[in-house]
């Protein structure tokens, strides 16, 4: 059947799965525009920016586990799309971004709004294409989304020079979905039963790894078989329920004190999809000193990278541990848990009361489900949801770890909404980031998007702040910043509610006014700018150095 290079690419994308894209139409892609208006099985959300766009993909992939798609034209279209792909190759976030180009006469020739997106995003994509013939849009459109979400998933750009898409050939659709093959390795069991065995203090690090292939459920199935504490990096807060006995937080920077102790004491420490960032690790040197370390990943670029393991393999971890837990033996190691939970208490003691971060959470947790998905910016804020909100399911929460992308948040939180319309979605940022990213309020607006954003003002720039005054005595260079009426912002988009509140009950009446309202809303919280992060180790030194509370 003769088709167009347009017609074919909405063949493509429908035949992946995909019902909804973000994007902001321009010169180099208006064909592809023109076609999605006559596609009513895909839904176009138009965001403020490109950079907006590459957000949501990322939090619908987040979301849902599926490829998220996202569209740009030429030129600065497709390069403000650098930094959410950056965003989501350093979390393994499947999307599939999509730019229009000059046409393949103009190439290299300094055309108006041509750029080299090729070699821009080379180092920021699992994979990418230019295509310059309408025959080869189908096969290279499957091997993208295969790309994306095989193996350790990421993002992949497909750069479409313009004049193929009124181009016309045969296309004939590919009789199925296309896997891209993963070299995996055999699991030891022998060596990991021994090892299993004769642990006296075991502990679970579960990765962002974990969320990306569903292993939840085995988690937690591991963790009681063999009656192992359990710590998350940032990336994969969520994965195992913060209520549960065997739970512990995050570890590293600003991990609790039971995470930091029990990782610097135990025995044994099975590390699943996670890459032992520096922020995990602080001291690499000491970082679990007395441990037999068990490492599986699905990307073997990430085994033996920042820390050795003593026993590895490249696997799924979903499938590696369903088949570890028929293999390794049930353990009770009763004092190691009493010790994990008397660390745990002493890290709880040094909250104070009235810690105004620590009750907003508090707060959330009791006026939303837990199906409620909640994305982050970067900074305090970020952390403080991390470490004080009890996520109980995976995909829950979504935030920015590898790259630490302020003005991630309310893209983000747009592309959760459209992924999961019934769900609340709730966006906790702070001023310095939600003045990056505050245009995608229109966006919100636009299409009724229930989105409740809490903003946590300290005015102030508050993690750079933080350690102004912990590493450079005091000296405030460019953290200060001026007050805005956020609420006025708001309201000028069209926001349903905008309040402004700075103790806990005013925020507890605000985010029930605005949940009930079903239209997007902003609770707008007054903070000191002096309330810190806590507990903290300094960067670089070992994880047991911990920081509790500031004199």
């Amino acid at each position: 059947m003769q088709m167009t290079g347009v017609q074919i690419i909405m063949e493509c994308l429908k035949r992946e799965g995909v019902n909804t894209v973000f994007g902001y139409p321009g010169g180099k892609v208006i064909k592809l525009y023109d076609a999605l208006y006559d596609e009513p099985a895909i839904r176009h959300i138009e965001t403020a920016h490109e950079q907006g766009a590459a957000h949501a993909a990322d939090g619908y992939a987040r979301a849902t586990g599926k490829v998220g798609v996202c569209i740009a034209t030429s030129g600065p279209g497709s390069t403000n799309l650098v930094t959410g792909l950056a965003t989501a190759y350093m979390d393994s976030i499947p999307i599939v971004a999509i730019t229009g180009n000059v046409s393949a006469d103009l190439l290299g020739r300094d055309s108006f709004q041509e750029v080299d997106i090729m070699g821009v995003t080379m180092p920021i994509t699992k994979h990418n294409y230019q295509v310059q013939k309408v025959e080869k849009i189908s096969e290279v459109f499957q091997e993208a989304f295969a790309f994306a979400r095989s193996g350790r998933p990421g993002p992949v750009l497909i750069d479409v020079t313009s004049d193929i898409f009124t181009q016309s050939c045969e296309y004939t659709a590919p009789d199925g979905p296309l896997e891209m093959p993963c070299k995996l390795s055999d699991i030891p069991m022998e060596q990991i039963r021994e090892m299993v065995s004769k642990a006296e203090r075991p502990v679970i690090l579960a990765g962002g790894g974990v969320v990306l292939s569903g292993a939840a459920d085995e988690l937690f199935e591991l963790a009681e078989r063999i009656d192992a504490p359990v710590a998350c990096s940032l990336m994969a807060v969520g994965s195992f329920p913060a209520d549960h006995r065997l739970s512990m937080g995050m570890v590293g920077m600003h991990g609790t004190k039971a995470s930091n102790m029990a990782f610097q004491t135990c025995d044994l420490l099975i590390v699943l999809g996670a890459r032992f960032s520096d922020r995990v690790t602080g001291d690499p040197s000491t970082f679990a000193s007395h441990a037999k370390i068990i490492q599986i990943d699905i990307d073997a670029s990430e085994v033996n990278k920042n820390i050795p393991a003593h026993v590895y393999m490249i696997q799924d971890i979903k499938c590696a541990l369903q088949q570890i837990i028929k293999e390794v033996p049930k353990k009770f190691n009763e004092e190691w848990v009493k010790n994990v939970a008397e660390w745990r208490r002493e890290n709880d003691a040094h909250i104070p009361a009235d810690h105004l971060p620590r009750n907003i959470m508090r707060t959330i947790d009791e006026l939303v489900g837990e199906d409620t998905v909640i994305v982050t910016d970067v900074g305090q804020h970020q952390m403080w949801t991390a470490q004080y909100f009890p996520f109980k399911k995976h995909n829950t929460f979504l935030t920015s770890g590898g790259l630490g992308t302020m003005g991630y948040g309310l893209g983000a939180a747009i592309g959760a909404q459209c992924a999961h319309p019934d769900k609340r979605v709730l966006h906790i940022t702070g001023d310095g980031c939600l003045r990056m990213n505050l245009n995608e309020m229109a966006t919100t607006v636009r299409y009724d998007l229930p989105v409740v954003t809490i903003l946590l003002d300290n005015q102030s720039l508050g993690m750079v702040r933080q350690w102004q005054t912990l590493f450079f005595g005091g000296r405030y260079s460019e953290t200060t910043l001026p007050p805005l009426d956020f609420c006025a912002i708001a309201k000028g988009f069209g926001y349903a509610l905008a309040r402004k509140v700075n103790n806990a009950d005013d925020f507890r009446d605000a985010l029930k006014e605005a949940l009930a309202t079903h239209k997007p809303c902003l609770v707008h919280v007054e903070i000191d700018k002096d309330t810190m992060v806590l507990p903290m180790v300094a960067p670089g030194a070992s994880i047991d150095n911990i920081v509790m509370s500031i004199s």
